[in-house]
Parts: C-alpha cells; structure tokens; sequence
C-alpha cells in the first residue's frame, strides 16, 4: 500500500492547524512526519518505507512568518503488513535478492523504496524486513532469494543492525573514535 500526504518537520501548533488559511494550503493539518511513523507501525506497518519525497515551498511572506520555521514535505511511503514477520529495526540475517528484470515497464531496476534500487540481475544485500517484503508479497516471483527466511529457526546467522539503515552500534567504546573520557 502507498500512502501520500504533506508532512511538517514538528507538531503543528493548534492555532496554526486551527488557521483556515493554512488549513487550506494543507499545512495546518500535515502531521509531523515522526507521528505518522508511530502511527503507521500502531495500525501494524512494522516498517514504513520513503519512497519519495520533495520540500514544499512557502512562498508567501505572510504564511512563512505564520509558520515560523517549519518545514513541509510531500512524500509517499510504501507500507507492508505482514504481522509476525517484520521486525523493528532493519536486521542483518546475511541474505540478499537478485532482481530477475520482470515486472512490466521496469525490466532494469526495481525501486523498492528511495533506499533500495535494485538492478536486474547484481546480487543485492538486504535486511530481514527487506527480504520479507519481498518473498512475502506479491513481488515474491520476481526475485531470487540468497539465504534462508530470518524467522526460520536454526536457519539463519544473525550478524546485528543492517549497516545504512539509519541505525548503529551505540556504545562509544565500540569504535575508535568513540575512545576517549567520559563526562561522568
């Protein structure tokens, strides 16, 4: 399922969400986009996925002192409900998927989401969450698939957080960089 919408980059104060001018340029009512974020994964969408997106731009002085610095997207994010397989986070099982070039008008890449272009016929690594997506839905026939379902007990090695997907190690003592004193 795709859901678009105008999106701000904080809570949109109630007298601005209450202004009928803003209201009708869809700013008073965009949601903050990490509220839809909760909000998706309440209604079940483990992992909500950007498409894509582009800034809104405030060209009237008036609204822009109104607004006072906040700032508005368009974007689609593309939703998956599949309860009991998707994880919180994106985790490294060491599985990956080859795109076989199939589905109609898209016979070189096939664009999952803004962080997933997958050219027809490389090796691509994936999260669990990313594999799932995949071999769980309707795009299942269009993949091959390189290591076993995460959720498959004792069939698959669990190697941590997926590396780029917005999440790391957090303790400084795991990096070299994060040597040095402590504040208390």
């Amino acid at each position: 399922m795709y859901f678009s919408d105008v999106y701000a980059d904080r809570r949109v104060p109630p007298h601005l969400r209450d202004d009928p001018l803003l209201y009708g340029e869809c700013l008073g009512g965009a949601l903050y986009w990490n509220d839809f974020l909760a909000l998706a994964k309440a209604a079940g969408f483990a992992d909500p996925r950007l498409v894509e997106d582009a800034p809104i731009t405030v060209a009237n002085p008036a609204l822009e002192e109104k607004l006072r610095g906040i700032r508005f997207y368009s974007a689609t994010y593309r939703l998956f409900k599949l309860p009991g397989r998707l994880e919180a986070d994106c985790e490294d099982y060491g599985q990956a998927v080859v795109y076989k070039g199939t589905l109609p008008g898209r016979a070189a890449a096939f664009d999952l989401d803004s962080h997933h272009h997958i050219e027809a016929g490389k090796v691509f690594p994936v999260c669990g969450n990313t594999y799932h997506m995949l071999a769980s839905t309707r795009f299942r026939q269009h993949f091959e698939y390189v290591g076993a379902h995460p959720h498959e007990a004792g069939k698959s090695a669990h190697f941590g957080i997926f590396d780029g997907c917005g999440k790391s190690l957090p303790f400084a003592s795991a990096s070299a960089a994060g040597a040095g004193g402590q504040c208390c």
